[in-house]
This record gives C-alpha cells, structure tokens and sequence, in this order.
C-alpha cells in the first residue's frame, strides 16, 4: 500500500469516526432517555446503539492503523497509547490518544459490564461524553481536511446535532414530575 492511499485511508476512516461516533452518541442519549426511534422497539435502538458502537470502533482501528502504518507523520503505537508524547503534532495527536483512552475504557467496562455491575459500568460510561467533544478537537486540530467546505459542515452538523439531542433530552428531564423522579431515583421505571 501506498503511502498516498494509506494518507486518503487516515482521512477517510476519520471522518467516517465523526459521522459514526455522534450516531452512537444520539443512540446512547435516545436510549438513555427512553426514546423510541420510529419502527424500532427501544431494544431495537439499544441494540442499534451498541452496534453501531462496534462499527464505529473498528472505523477507529483502521483510522489509527493507517496512521501508524503511514511513516509520513512518525506515529507510534505509543503515541497512540500516551498522550503528548508523540513528535508529530503532540497537543493534536494527544487530544486523539486521550480520546482513544477514554473510548477504551467505556468498550472495556462495556464488555465487563456484567461482571462490573451497572452502576460501575454506567459512571465509566460516561466517559463517552468526554470522548466525543475531545476527540472533535483532536480531528479539528490535526485533520488535513479541517478547511475544507465539506468537513466544516460535516462538523457542524455532527455539533448541532449532538446538542440539540442533549438539549433535547435535558427539556424532557425537566419535565418529569416529582413522583416520576421518585421511582426513577428509587430504580423502578417512571
């Protein structure tokens, strides 16, 4: 493989990681919310949500194996793994690294959940809402396509949507009623 077609194939899978990994955050935010995708079951969007996470993780490994792979930039398996100890863009690459962790530890504790428990699995999960928005600026900092009319608009569109699904989901918390919250704090289903 070409160092050319491994270059196309790094900002390929990165902008398919964009596009993937809001998709699995609406779904994480859907199913923590309790809504239905219209024709799905809430299993469904669920089942939707952790697959669409497989995907998106593989996306990932292909992303980061092209950039390694590729000896333009001088990545490491390291710098993968450490943030800010890479020669080729630290604070950019970085950002990427600790998104990396922190996505790592969500599939972890996800794989582990049932061993875990629910409550474990769930305060590491929400490692994923910092994993997004750091990983958004590792891709706004380091992507080669960062000025492009098309990537600013896929940005754009990934950010609105991921705060308008947020936003969304804090107007209908805040419209439960007292006794709702009750059961929801007490474990039974409002």
């Amino acid at each position: 493989m070409t160092s050319e077609t491994l270059w196309y194939a790094n900002r390929a899978t990165g902008a398919v990681c964009l596009v993937l990994f809001t998709v699995v955050v609406l779904l994480g935010i859907a199913v923590r919310s309790r809504t239905r995708l219209p024709g799905l079951p809430r299993f469904g969007t669920m089942s939707l949500h952790r697959t669409l996470s497989l995907s998106a993780t593989a996306f990932l490994a292909l992303h980061i194996t092209s950039a390694v792979v590729d000896g333009y930039a001088d990545i490491t398996v390291v710098d993968v793994l450490v943030p800010f100890v890479g020669d080729h863009q630290p604070l950019w690459l970085g950002l990427g690294t600790v998104a990396l962790d922190l996505m790592l530890a969500v599939l972890v504790t996800s794989l582990l959940r049932e061993r875990l428990g629910h409550r474990t699995w769930r305060t590491v999960h929400w490692l994923a809402y910092a994993s997004w928005p750091v990983a958004l600026v590792h891709g706004i900092g380091i992507g080669t396509d960062t000025g492009a009319d098309w990537m600013t608009w896929l940005t754009v569109a990934c950010v609105a949507a991921a705060v308008a699904a947020r936003l969304a989901h804090a107007a209908r918390a805040g419209r439960r009623t007292p006794a709702a919250l009750l059961r929801t704090a007490e474990g039974a289903r409002p």
